[in-house]
């Protein structure tokens, strides 16, 4: 898995920012049984910077805590297979042979404010957003109960696994 990470308000955190996104990745990954080497950006940024994402890819005038932006249209959730059709020829970077499976932008105040009001770490914030998002990379959403109940039982489950809690 390759990693692109670009932190364009140069945010800190008392654990490494990619370490942590690639670990969580990989969980999220493996729980999927992706087979694929991936490659992933990774954005960290402030209010300003996904508002204006969010104002201009969703049409919503505010700022929000994570955006995904997936690379892969699935036709089932976690169903890789969709990779494999001669449809998606763009799927995978022809010099690396990974499937760039998409983007994620967090936003760095949220996952400080977030922390905060729940009452938990901000690496267990930070980790749940990558979860969540990459979720949302492997053609999961929430639009509905019934979504984001299975959204949410799986990233407890891979938070859980990697023993990143609420404590």
């Amino acid at each position: 898995m390759i990693f692109y990470v670009e932190n364009e308000v140069g945010a800190e955190f008392d654990f490494d920012i990619e370490e942590l996104a690639r670990m969580v990745s990989e969980k999220v990954l493996e729980s999927e049984s992706c087979s694929y080497d991936t490659e992933i950006g990774l954005t960290i940024t402030d209010d300003k910077g996904i508002h204006e994402l969010n104002r201009q890819f969703r049409g919503i005038d505010s700022p929000t805590d994570v955006l995904s932006f997936p690379n892969v249209s699935f036709e089932k959730e976690g169903d890789f297979s969709v990779v494999e059709s001669d449809q998606k020829p763009d799927l995978m970077d022809p010099e690396s042979g990974r499937l760039m499976l998409g983007d994620i932008v967090i936003n760095e105040k949220r996952v400080r404010s977030q922390a905060k009001d729940y009452g938990h770490s901000e690496k267990r914030e930070f980790a749940f957003l990558i979860a969540h998002s990459m979720l949302h990379l492997c053609g999961y959403d929430h639009m509905t109960k019934d979504e984001a109940d299975v959204m949410e039982e799986k990233q407890e489950a891979v938070l859980n696994s990697l023993g990143i809690t609420r404590d």
